[in-house]
């Protein structure tokens, strides 16, 4: 019997060990006392001063010395000054996120944030005061009266060790206010979580159903844990600064308390590094491949150079039509230049014949009237000539629009072409044919409409092609589908039969039950049969005048008696439990290995069926896409 009170003992304390080691308790403890968060102290640096006092202890401030006098604050009347820097503004917010993350997480009733607490207004403050304190008296109730004098009075009841005023209760978000009383906040929240890690350990009013190894334990990690904050603290207060030695001591003390392995931290270190290398090299290799992206940027810049080199021959075309115009335009300059000199000639002519005779009014009359009229006929002429450059220019813009728009709905027409991998000859849906359009100018009417023809029948080949194709993958997904249901069968039968095996197991759990009530029953029958041994031994006490060594001798056969029972009632119920321990393992092990592998080949079922039906619904996905482009382009044209 205590055999297997030790064996159950050594089993909880197995199965406590994690919870210990990842405790609050123990997380403060690996922490230096300047970098714990206790007592309201933040993890903040502070400045190294010679002339002043080296360090300020909550218990009393210290000079360094070899008396080492201490001021107490709770027998002295020397006021204590508070060495956070609460007038910074960096640590207040550092203060105020450590106040809110505590209040969400202990689920205060109300909605408080970062910015509202920038500034709380009295009320708010009392609120969020009377939540924290029900944390360490849920008894407590904030008086309505007196609440500046009430507050000041707890915290100091407390032990906090710096003076709150009551004036500061007045205006609480006041900004030379409230970092004091955020200050004595913070450490009233300190106050509550040692309170709770101390509260959880439950060492003066535990249950004690679970047996005495679990109080032991608790009692033996407490003189541990007391043990090095004693002799931490005391280097503190000489002015110690690091505790290297004791933290590797108070270590090997808790892994020689908790029977920590060091190979097996080792072997797990070394399996997680593995397994990081494998999941970054997994990562690397699941990014896009730069190949394909280079082919894709070389392909978009052949569309621009095809597309640069017809804008070079656009403009090259319009390069010798403006030279064309030219020539023209310098020829009729020169037929102009002529003509003017020939009426030049024929000016100075005149001019000769009208210095050398005399003309008549009428004559006069008449060369004027033939003067107006050549000049309304240049001035027709000029008009014409506007008209003609003006119809010619439009008609001009009119044909660079038209072979713009030409050009826009052949490049849209190829770049759905490679979309469709048409284009070039040797893509995969070709075939082998050339669905390329050439150049608009390279082509007539007739060509063009040619062209169009042998296209549309290229495509309702192509068409009738991905139809074929897409009944027979219908038809390979029908008979994936079959399988996966004949799979799901099995699955069914093998769910029953675990179905089948836990109830056998539920089934020896009952009667392990029964067979453990059973020997409980038979300690307590073997417990009073010894209490009325025992009172049998005191009556032979009270008359050993009477009757000395026959009693003796009857005592004595009465105890070889009691060891043998008890000897052969703990060889039988050892052997029960070994059978049934024996049985339990053997039915566990079969069932864990069957879910196992039913768990495998449901794994390997889903996985094929899942990467089987996403490739059918993504080639699916792509024949429709292929077919709607291509009937979409068959009705364009």
């Amino acid at each position: 019997m205590e055999r297997s009170r030790m064996n159950r003992a050594s089993s909880s304390r197995l199965s406590e060990l994690p919870q210990r080691v990842e405790s609050n308790r123990m997380s403060m403890v690996y922490a230096t006392p300047q970098s714990k968060q206790s007592f309201g102290k933040l993890n903040i640096p502070k400045p190294q001063s010679v002339t002043s006092e080296r360090r300020t202890s909550f218990f009393g401030s210290r000079t360094s010395g070899a008396g080492m006098a201490h001021n107490s604050t709770f027998g002295g009347t020397e006021k204590m000054k508070d060495p956070r820097p609460l007038h910074d503004k960096a640590y207040v917010q550092q203060c105020i996120r450590q106040l809110c993350e505590f209040l969400s997480e202990k689920g205060f009733p109300g909605s408080m944030s970062v910015k509202s607490l920038q500034s709380p207004s009295t009320k708010e403050f009392l609120k969020i005061f009377e939540f924290i304190y029900c944390l360490l008296d849920p008894t407590f109730q904030m008086p309505t009266s007196k609440v500046e004098e009430e507050v000041p009075r707890i915290l100091k009841d407390l032990g906090y060790p710096f003076v709150l005023s009551k004036s500061s209760m007045y205006s609480v978000g006041a900004p030379h206010t409230w970092p004091q009383v955020l200050g004595a906040v913070v450490w009233l929240i300190d106050t509550v979580k040692i309170f709770c890690s101390m509260s959880d350990q439950d060492l003066l009013f535990a249950d004690f159903s679970d047996g005495s190894a679990e109080i032991e334990d608790g009692v033996e990690f407490n003189k541990l844990f007391l043990d090095y904050t004693a002799e931490t603290y005391n280097k503190f207060m000489q002015g110690a600064d690091t505790f290297d030695e004791e933290d590797a001591d108070y270590l090997a003390k808790l892994k020689r308390l908790y029977n920590v392995d060091e190979g097996l931290l080792a072997s797990m270190e070394e399996k997680y590094r593995m397994l990081s290398d494998e999941v970054e090299r997994l990562e690397k290799e699941s990014q896009t491949d730069r190949l394909m992206v280079k082919r894709t940027e070389k392909v978009k810049l052949q569309t621009d150079l095809q597309k640069l080199q017809s804008y070079r021959s656009n403009l090259e075309s319009f390069k010798a039509n403006l030279e064309n115009k030219a020539s023209g335009l310098a020829e009729e300059l020169e037929a102009s230049g002529l003509q003017v000199e020939t009426l030049k000639q024929e000016e100075s002519r005149l001019q000769h014949i009208l210095s050398t005779q005399k003309f008549t009014p009428a004559d006069i009359e008449r060369i004027n009237w033939e003067k107006r009229e050549l000049q309304q006929t240049i001035n027709s002429l000029s008009k014409s000539l506007e008209q003609a450059e003006q119809h010619m220019w439009n008609e001009e813009i009119a044909l660079a629009k038209a072979k713009e728009t030409a050009e826009v709905k052949l490049a849209e027409y190829h770049k759905l072409a490679r979309k469709l991998k048409l284009i070039p000859v040797s893509a995969e849906n070709a075939c082998g044919h050339d669905f390329e359009i050439r150049t608009s100018t390279e082509y007539g009417p007739s060509t063009m409409v040619q062209c169009r023809t042998q296209i549309q029948q290229l495509l309702r080949k192509l068409i009738t092609d991905v139809d074929e194709e897409f009944r027979r993958l219908t038809d390979m997904k029908l008979s994936l589908e079959e399988s996966i249901e004949q799979v799901n069968s099995n699955i069914s039968d093998k769910a029953n039969d675990l179905k089948h095996l836990r109830e056998q197991i539920r089934r020896l759990d009952e009667q392990l039950e029964q067979d453990m009530q059973d020997i409980a029953h038979e300690e307590q029958k073997w417990s009073a049969e010894m209490e009325s041994v025992e009172t049998h031994r005191k009556l032979l006490e009270k008359k050993v005048t009477l009757g000395y060594d026959e009693s003796v001798e009857q005592l004595k056969a009465a105890q070889q008696q009691y060891h043998l029972v008890l000897q052969e009632t703990n060889e039988e119920r050892r052997t029960v439990v070994n059978n049934l321990a024996s049985v339990l393992t053997t039915a566990a092990n079969h069932l864990s290995i069957v879910e196992k592998f039913l768990e495998d080949q449901h794994k390997r079922v889903d996985r094929v069926y899942t990467d089987a039906f996403r490739e059918d619904e993504v080639d699916i996905q792509k024949m429709k896409d292929i077919m709607e482009g291509f009937i979409a382009k068959v009705n364009s044209m």
